[in-house]
This record gives C-alpha cells, sequence and structure tokens, in this order.
C-alpha cells in the first residue's frame, strides 16, 4: 500500500493498487445528476447570498430583520440593531460583519464538503467514478487544511442561532401589542431548521458524546448523544432544507422593505 505520509498519496485513482480501467466508470445510471443539480443549486445560492449581502439595503422591516444581517453591528438602518452598532465605521455591508460565521460553518461542514468537493471539484464527482486529479493530499495541505476549524465554526453557529432565534420571537411584536403574519411562520421554520441543522452536526455529536469510554457514567450526555445521533442521520436534509429556508426569508424581507408585496396577516 502506498505510504501517506509523503507530500502526496502515490497515483490516485491510477495507483498501482487500483484496478487499471481506463473508462472513467462502468456505472450505466445516470450518476452526473446529483452532482450537477448540487453545482446549480448551490451557485445560485452563492451567487444570491453574495448579492444580498454587498447590497446592504432592504434588509429591515419592522419587525423583520433578514438572517443575512442579523446581528445587525455596523451603519444599520433605524431600528434594525438590538445589539447596538459596535462597528459603525465598517465602510462595507453590516452583513459582512457577521455572514463570516455562518458561512465558514457550512462551508466547513463535512456534509457540504463532500457535496462540493464532488460537485465543484470532481474529487470524485460520485462512488465508482474516477476523478480527473492525478494526485490526491486530502486536507492535510493550504488551504484544506482550515476545514480542521469547523468545530470551533459550530460553536459560533450556535451563538448565531441563539441570536436568530431572538429575531424569530420579535417578529410576533408590534408596537401595540402583538401579530402573526406570514413572516413570522417563515422565520418559525428558519429557526426551526437551523437548529436542526446545527444540533445535527458531526461536531456537536462529538462534542455531546465523544471522549467517552463508559455511556453508563454519563446517563445524561448518552441520551443527548443518543438524540443527536438520531438528528446525525438526517443532516444532509437539514443542511440543505435550511440553506433554502433562510434564502426565503431574507427575499420575503427584502420584497417587504421594497414595497414589492404586502404582509399577509392572521392576526
Amino acid at each position: 500500500m502506498a505510504s501517506t505520509t509523503g507530500p502526496q498519496l502515490a497515483g490516485g485513482v491510477q495507483g498501482p493498487t487500483r484496478a487499471q480501467i481506463d473508462a472513467k466508470t462502468l456505472r450505466t445510471d445516470r450518476w452526473w445528476l446529483a452532482p450537477a443539480t448540487t453545482f446549480v443549486v448551490f451557485s445560485a445560492f452563492v451567487v444570491y447570498a453574495t448579492w444580498r449581502a454587498f447590497a446592504d439595503s432592504n434588509y429591515f422591516v419592522d419587525p423583520y430583520l433578514s438572517p443575512f444581517y442579523s446581528p445587525c453591528l455596523g451603519d444599520c438602518v433605524k431600528g434594525s440593531s438590538d445589539f447596538g452598532t459596535p462597528f459603525g465605521g465598517f465602510p462595507l455591508s453590516a452583513a459582512l460583519i457577521v455572514l463570516i460565521f455562518p458561512l465558514g460553518f457550512r462551508m466547513s461542514c463535512y456534509y457540504y464538503r463532500k457535496a462540493y468537493y464532488r460537485a465543484f471539484w470532481l474529487s470524485p464527482p460520485a462512488c465508482a467514478v474516477a476523478e480527473p486529479h492525478g494526485s490526491y493530499s486530502g486536507e492535510t495541505r493550504f488551504p484544506l487544511v482550515f476545514q480542521n476549524v469547523h468545530r470551533w465554526f459550530w460553536y459560533a453557529a450556535i451563538v448565531v442561532a441563539a441570536i436568530l432565534t431572538y429575531d424569530t420571537a420579535l417578529t410576533f411584536r408590534e408596537a401595540d401589542g402583538g401579530h402573526v403574519g406570514l413572516g413570522s411562520l417563515i422565520f418559525v421554520a428558519n429557526i426551526v431548521l437551523i437548529w436542526l441543522y446545527t444540533l445535527s452536526c458531526h461536531s456537536c455529536r462529538h462534542i455531546v458524546g465523544g471522549r467517552l469510554r463508559h455511556f453508563s457514567k454519563h446517563p445524561v450526555r448518552y441520551r443527548m448523544w443518543t438524540f443527536v445521533s438520531k438528528l446525525n442521520a438526517h443532516h444532509p436534509s437539514f443542511a440543505w432544507y435550511s440553506l433554502f429556508s433562510v434564502a426565503i426569508a431574507d427575499l420575503y424581507v427584502m420584497l417587504l422593505a421594497n414595497g414589492t408585496i404586502s404582509e399577509t396577516r392572521f392576526f
């Protein structure tokens, strides 16, 4: 077996221990459909999120604050900052101050790595399909070595989720009392999916129950680990659902703020 201690694994898919097959794959199904779909959907989200992050407008209409801009700590529009504006002199969009944390969490996520490694880098594009790269060094070299910060981004993601929960509670607030609007329901669905995605994370599972030698001596952590393990089985679904929900919540706020639509109220 080729040594993994050198700068690169010898040969990758063309290594001496692999079957010498000239065909890219012997699969006859539409194996390319999944990576192609991931490429299109993920690219669309990146384009939309980048545009909205730099727009620095139409991100707040009382009582809704776009999750892309929460918490608003920069030069924020009136009423959108609940934690002050310590970066009020920041010259760019306020979203750029906070988006690094949820973005870093998602980009280093174990599932998302698999998704975009396959869709964008073709490494490999699918199971039993040869990748075009002649060598493989894993996530041990720059820049992929930085993927190891994922567990630290998880702690930041917990803080962001807590703040978004607070924002969601505020969507039921009104100057003369309470109200329930379509936006309130969208924000509730979004925060539920964000919590499910965050708590089903592999790092969360390790933090809750990792390094325990005897579960019987830690019954509370064992129950927590069991709960997170059940969520973890659905982590890929939560990853995509929460990606859609956060974009929909931002889109709804933008359409309200620019006057394209009016709020639908139920109470």
